[in-house]
């Protein structure tokens, strides 16, 4: 199979030749892992994670300043600011930093309507054209992350303000949410117009035991702006696949999930939703993407619990007949042992099966994990 063939497999619950696999990882995680292994880990395993390009500004675009809002900050090398506005300023930790959101202290919904929002509606679709072509002729597949709404919003407005604004004047969050709602569903129809094979959606609503808030709140706010995005892509190519990210526990909203189109699950963390017990109560109405955890497996188990955890899995998710992509719950940070790494793509690769016989169910076939 190709990995364009492989993947599409996966999403429709049909055999594989392999359980697809991926990972990611910050760059001391990478660093670390490149210097066990003696090259970069992300050219040294074989994985299956797809390709594209999103829209480009126009020629001559110019960027909103957003220097404006964050005065206090300027200058400083600790600090940046996103496409949206949002500051971040670094406490040298890896990738994390702090957010500083450049509407926390807006009092009249005037700043609101004044802030200049990026507006991806009339960008350029050519270079995404090009990458979903060139991903095609390799046999690999097409995707591209269309972009946040939820976690755009409150990054710009602020954590704590958007959500005091979603009970107590919603109008102001609604308003947030539609400018990025529009931006996602510029990129959505661009990539489906374009023939990619899966958009990456997503939005982190959830903790480890529950929702972050009511999952009505949920259902009044988020889940019809997903739908108008999903909506919208179909329209133009009904078989674009929907991939929807969020951590914790979106244990509540699943059926919602399904209903509006999503067709596969990141990262359904195992420490957060036990991946058997959602695939008992969804079916094949939802394929899975992830399921290895970044918060116990990876950096607190050994190569050989991490081999006996992906096996266990697979079985348990009937993986030679699709529906799982094996991967890290979230990027591998650099205390994740390099060996736990190699043992994860190493009983990946167990995961495989001959395509002589398209019907063998009686076991794996060991091969490399190199490419």
């Amino acid at each position: 199979m190709t990995k364009r063939e492989r993947f599409l497999a996966f999403t429709q619950f049909a055999p594989v030749d392999r359980v697809p696999r991926r990972a990611g990882y910050v760059e001391g995680a990478r660093q670390r892992v490149a210097t066990y292994l003696g090259e970069d880990p992300v050219t040294h395993f074989d994985m299956d994670g797809g390709r594209g390009e999103s829209l480009r500004p126009p020629d001559g675009y110019r960027p909103p300043d957003y220097a404006a809002y964050h005065p206090d900050y300027m200058g400083r090398e600790d600090f940046s600011i996103d496409e949206n506005g949002c500051g971040h300023l670094s406490h040298g930790f890896h990738h994390f930093t702090e957010y500083i959101s450049p509407l926390r202290d807006a009092v009249r919904f005037e700043e609101l309507e004044a802030y200049p929002f990026p507006d991806k509606t009339n960008w350029l679709d050519d270079r995404m054209r090009a990458a979903a072509e060139e991903a095609h002729a390799a046999g690999d597949y097409a995707w591209i992350f269309v972009g946040h709404i939820y976690e755009n919003a409150w990054q710009v407005r602020g954590y704590e303000p958007f959500l005091m604004d979603l009970p107590t004047q919603r109008d102001w969050a609604e308003y947030i949410l539609d400018r990025f709602c529009a931006n996602s569903l510029a990129v959505a129809v661009a990539a489906a117009k374009a023939g990619y094979d899966c958009i990456a959606t997503g939005d982190d609503v959830a903790h480890q035991q529950s929702m972050m808030f009511p999952p009505d709140l949920w259902r009044e706010v988020m889940k019809p702006r997903w739908a108008r995005v999903i909506a919208a892509a179909r329209e133009h190519n009904p078989d674009i696949q929907v991939w929807y990210h969020s951590d914790g526990n979106v244990g509540d909203i699943l059926d919602d999930l399904v209903e509006i189109g999503i067709t596969i699950l990141n990262p359904v963390q195992p420490e957060c939703m036990d991946p058997t017990a959602v695939r008992k109560q969804m079916g094949k109405r939802l394929a899975f993407d992830g399921c290895i955890g970044t918060q116990s497996t990876f950096p607190f188990g050994t190569p050989e619990s991490m081999r006996s955890t992906v096996l266990e899995l697979a079985d348990a998710l009937d993986a030679r007949n699709g529906g799982l992509m094996l991967s890290p719950t979230h990027v591998l940070e650099p205390e994740v042992p390099p060996e736990n790494v190699v043992a994860f793509f190493e009983a990946c690769d167990e995961l495989s099966w001959t395509q002589d016989d398209p019907n063998q169910t009686d076991g794996p076939q060991t091969r490399r994990s190199t490419g």
